[in-house]
């Protein structure tokens, strides 16, 4: 006998609004669980930190406008777009001009996509994404990110002690947090979290404070816009293969984007691709992605550290994200803010990363039970199994030397594929039935006998 499973209510729907002061740390939880991926990209590709921060910020608000304020989503600087990025601008010799225009056609063909989806509807996403397919996309788009959370939390061979010391005690005090806090305590785990892993790495001596010292106060960002001025450095809007060859990485990140939602749909018991739709969701990632490269940032992303944060606090206010939006904008003008926040040790987000990866993936359980998916039918294992081998064994298809399909992409399109070409399997009758099950033909003439009698 399936049990149904329980759904936990939120202690803050997406419509609702916390008082001002609980607002403001449930926002900067928020801030802490995206800021080391957001300037992690950007750091890698040599661009100005500020900018991200600002993009992200920026970019989460067009989203929320593009979505009716209907979506807890916020957005972040990008990772599929990094070997592609970094490839154009080598071939330009250090020149952004490919990179950036590139994004920025990238966000334009979502816009696309989106005029596409609007016109034909959202019936076809129930075909191509049922519980099957969707219940291991989400477990790989959480067991995905399970190494980086692992390796930066020191768990690796000749990892130092004391980072080790500092994940798990970032680990621990949000998860007791989590279970056992009272009142306000009890909805900012990971802020508490991380001061507290902070505090502990201090102690250990894992703190360097020289990017604060080095810092101003207040300096705006250095945007890099595509035309002159005498503020800001500057790039020319190109289009060459080096700009085109970016384009691809759209069919990437276009089923990342399905994949967030269809998880924060779960947590908070909507469907997100059918309202606000999928079109406004596409429309939104897709205007915050070219807003950002236009002013010299990276593409942008969905958050899967932040729907972590969503589902284990309950707290799904749309307003809280947008606050968090407001006060990424606000830290890109405070260059000694930033210095400072920047300065938290990976092995505190390690800690906490291992927690909100781990909350992603075990809502994709969820589906799978919650949909009472038989697993009894070869069909769904034959599934179920190639997705999460491909999306965890380090599967890559490469197309070219730009364009390549990997992790989450690469098993969403295995799952979808083998889901419409696999036949659905016959009912399976034992054979000691079959003497006492008459066939249609069988029980029309014992009718006719009846009848006749």
């Amino acid at each position: 006998m399936v049990m149904a499973v329980e759904h936990k209510k939120l202690l803050l729907d997406i419509e609702e609004k916390p008082p001002v002061a609980k607002g403001l740390l449930l926002s900067l939880q928020h801030i802490f669980a995206m800021f080391g991926a957001t300037i992690l990209v950007p750091l890698i590709l040599g661009m100005p930190v500020s900018v991200a921060l600002l993009a992200s910020g920026v970019g989460t608000l067009i989203y929320q406008v593009a979505t009716k304020s209907k979506v807890p989503v916020y957005l972040g600087s990008s990772f599929a777009y990094i070997t592609a990025m970094a490839v154009a601008i080598q071939q330009m010799d250090g020149d952004i001009s490919a990179a950036q225009t590139g994004v920025v056609l990238v966000g334009l063909l979502y816009v696309v996509v989106a005029a596409f989806v609007k016109f034909l509807g959202t019936k076809w996403i129930d075909k191509l994404l049922p519980p099957i397919v969707i219940g291991p996309m989400i477990m790989v788009i959480g067991l995905g990110l399970a190494g980086s959370a692992v390796t930066n939390a020191g768990f690796v061979a000749g990892g130092d002690l004391r980072h080790i010391l500092v994940a798990i005690s970032t680990f621990l005090i949000t998860a007791f947090v989590n279970t056992k806090g009272k009142g306000l305590f009890k909805i900012i785990p990971f802020l508490i979290g991380i001061i507290g892993g902070y505090v502990i790495a201090l102690v250990l001596g894992l703190v360097d404070f020289t990017p604060v010292l080095e810092a101003k106060w207040v300096e705006m960002p250095g945007l890099i816009l595509p035309f002159a001025t005498p503020w800001f450095g500057n790039y020319e809007f190109y289009l060459g293969p080096e700009t085109l060859a970016i384009l691809p990485v759209a069919l990437v990140t276009i089923s990342e984007h399905i994949g967030d939602h269809t998880v924060l749909g779960k947590i908070t018991h909507r469907e997100f691709l059918k309202d606000p739709g999928l079109s406004r969701t596409l429309i939104g990632d897709g205007v915050a992605t070219a807003v950002s490269a236009f002013i010299g940032g990276p593409a942008n992303t969905t958050y899967g550290e932040n729907t972590g944060v969503i589902g284990m606090t309950r707290i799904a206010s749309v307003s809280v994200i947008r606050n968090a939006a407001l006060i990424a904008i606000g830290l890109s003008f405070f260059g000694k803010f930033t210095a400072l926040i920047s300065t938290i040790p990976t092995a505190v987000l390690g800690g906490m990363s291992i927690l909100l990866y781990g909350v992603i993936a075990s809502n994709g359980l969820k589906v799978l039970i919650e949909e009472q998916v038989d697993f009894g039918k070869v069909r769904n294992l034959i599934i179920a199994s190639s997705m999460m081998v491909l999306g965890l064994g380090g599967a890559v298809l490469e197309i070219g030397t730009v364009i390549s399909f990997s992790g989450t992409a690469l098993s969403a399109i295995a799952g979808i594929l083998l889901n419409l070409i696999l036949p659905q399997e016959s009912e399976y009758v034992p054979e000691e039935n079959m003497e006492t099950k008459p066939s249609k033909k069988m029980a029309s003439v014992q009718k006719l006998k009846n009848t006749t009698v």
